[in-house]
């Protein structure tokens, strides 16, 4: 229990994940924390060196809470292990990793690693300048790699996807025509339209800006008063560590101040949904709503956007997705906004309405041709593919 306060809810989600996205969270650095983050990456390492044995292999690391695990491995092993790590979360500016009182450790850790790879290239760009500010090493910019002490780490961006056909299949379902069919009975949605949020509640998925522009959408669009249902699926988590509980007390007050301001005849614009869904049923959401709004504030890639277009096999549906996510460098055929920006957001989301059939159309096609190419079964050949690009040495 200690370990998993200190390593999981501690220094991974309470310094590294506010590090590494700019939501203007301040990142909590506790030395008890950083023990027990440490502690559980040395487990993990004696886990693998122990099933590794005297053989050669490959490993696959996932995520900012394993960064001093490749140093741990190299350490025990040296030559005999070569690692791969994939970095989920964005890579902060130099400016902004230069708080971590731990920065030294954490890039000795990472660069212990043979091929890192982060979702989008600006975040390589970001690491590399770190490193280079931050401890002896020296950056082949041709490469793309860093050298220390004789060892080269290649840098490289995989941008993640979904996996495309079993989402579309699944969407097809007889599962989830009945969770469909259902929740149009529970939910009495017989609306001119549905508009999706679908989240896990945390501070970088801008939920609140969203709740905010959707009040300001009905402020100047009092026309739409009972037309809609904006439904927010809100997947609670950590709410142990204070700034999620009050964020889900915030969340709540505004869906509770915009239900009541707007509220006509029985008709309430919000709907929002705390239980845990299945997948299926999740994706039942998705092939209800005729808009999905994706808004974080910051985000690596973000999958939600993927799956929901994955859904869209007749090629409705128009997609909201914030600038500041990795999925907005490629699904272009999405509506662009600013979170921040409450009254661009507004009219985005009066533009994403009124959109014509043709235009949803094209924008849909567009989206689905990208996320059905570069799926999860891509990313991770590309990333296996590098890896076994490298040789044991003696």
């Amino acid at each position: 229990k200690e370990e998993e306060d200190g390593y999981y809810y501690g220094f991974a989600n309470e310094a590294l994940w506010p590090l590494s996205h700019i939501a203007y969270t301040r990142p909590q650095f506790e030395e008890l924390d950083w023990r027990m983050y440490e502690t559980v990456n040395r487990k993990f390492a004696d886990v693998i060196l122990k099933e590794v044995g005297n053989k050669k292999a490959f490993v696959w690391i996932q995520d900012y809470h394993m960064a001093l695990l490749p140093k741990f491995l190299k350490e025990g092993v040296g030559n005999n292990i070569i690692t791969a790590h994939f970095w989920h979360i964005p890579w902060p500016n130099p400016e902004v990793f230069r708080i971590c009182p731990k920065r030294k450790e954490i890039l000795e850790g990472l660069l212990a690693n043979d091929l890192l790879g982060f979702h989008i290239r600006y975040h390589c760009e970001n690491f590399i300048a770190t490193v280079e500010k931050e401890i002896e090493a020296r950056i082949d910019r041709e490469r793309f790699s860093v050298i220390k002490g004789g060892h080269e780490t290649l840098i490289r961006p995989f941008p993640i996807g979904v996996d495309y056909e079993y989402i579309e299949r699944l969407a097809h379902s007889k599962e989830v025509k009945e969770y469909k069919d259902n929740l149009k009975e529970e939910f009495l949605l017989n609306y001119d339209f549905i508009m999706l949020g679908l989240d896990r509640i945390d501070y970088t998925k801008g939920i609140p800006e969203r709740l905010r522009a959707l009040d300001r959408f009905l402020e100047k669009n009092q026309e739409y008063k009972g037309k809609f249902i904006f439904i927010q699926m809100g997947r609670i988590s950590r709410l142990h560590i204070p700034l999620y509980k009050n964020l889900n007390d915030e969340i709540n007050a505004l869906v509770e101040e915009i239900n009541w301001k707007y509220s006509h005849e029985g008709w309430q614009p919000i709907l929002f949904v705390r239980r845990h869904l299945s997948y299926p049923e999740v994706m039942a959401f998705c092939k209800l709503a005729d808009i999905c709004i994706v808004s974080p504030l910051h985000d690596g890639m973000n999958l939600v956007a993927k799956e929901y277009v994955s859904t869209r096999s007749d090629d409705s549906g128009v997609l909201v997705l914030s600038q500041f996510t990795g999925s907005a460098r490629e699904l272009d055929g999405a509506i662009m906004i600013n979170p921040y920006d409450i009254e661009e957001f507004a009219d985005k989301i009066k533009q994403a309405i009124s959109m014509d059939k043709d235009e949803v159309r094209s924008r849909m096609i567009k989206m689905r041709e990208q996320v059905s190419r570069n799926n999860v079964y891509r990313w991770a050949g590309k990333v296996l593919s590098e890896l076994l690009k490298f040789e044991f040495t003696e």
